[in-house]
């Protein structure tokens, strides 16, 4: 792996920036029935689309903002097991932590100490003062993550153009720590 594609590392894992050879990866999560339920269709029917889909939002925004959604990946075997990162969204003021793994990734951790990272390089690497989330209104494990690592509940919010609610969490840094 190009040790300058690695955004930041725990003990167990390494979030990196995603490339046209995460397809295979990517076509599976985003075609996973959770990230269906909770974050939408895509569009992503074949490793063409997924590379597109990479190339134009991630890989985009990493050019654009400097930052994105990430690979994260095992260190142990570098198994792909979900994204997280910083995401800029044209409907919200502030930058927003998203995150999905594979069912079989689930549960054991990864996705709090992935976003506890996410966090931590949003705030020390590119100094960021506050970070938010959106959750699907049925989606608890996601609230319940984004509580475990510092974000609060603060209201629904309308998303513009469409006819629903989302869950609305934010933090702010305040020197403390994420």
């Amino acid at each position: 792996m190009e040790p300058d594609l690695i955004v930041t590392q725990t003990e167990r894992l390494i979030l990196r920036r995603l490339t046209a050879d995460d397809a295979t990866f990517v076509f599976e999560l985003v075609n996973d029935p959770d990230w269906l339920r909770y974050i939408g269709d895509k569009g992503v029917r074949n490793l063409d689309d997924a590379r597109n889909y990479i190339d134009k939002g991630p890989v985009d925004m990493y050019r654009r903002l400097g930052f994105g959604l990430y690979r994260v990946e095992r260190k142990g075997d570098g198994a792909p097991i979900g994204m997280c990162g910083l995401i800029k969204r044209d409907m919200l003021d502030d930058v927003d932590i998203g995150f999905a793994f594979l069912p079989q990734f689930r549960a054991q951790g990864y996705a709090s100490e992935a976003a506890r990272a996410t966090l931590q390089h949003g705030r020390d690497a590119i100094g960021l003062k506050r970070v938010v989330a959106i959750v699907s209104p049925d989606n608890a494990a996601s609230g319940r993550l984004l509580e475990r690592v510092g974000l609060r509940f603060e209201r629904m919010f309308d998303i513009p153009g469409e006819d629903r609610q989302v869950r609305f969490y934010g933090c702010s840094f305040d020197g403390a720590g994420a």
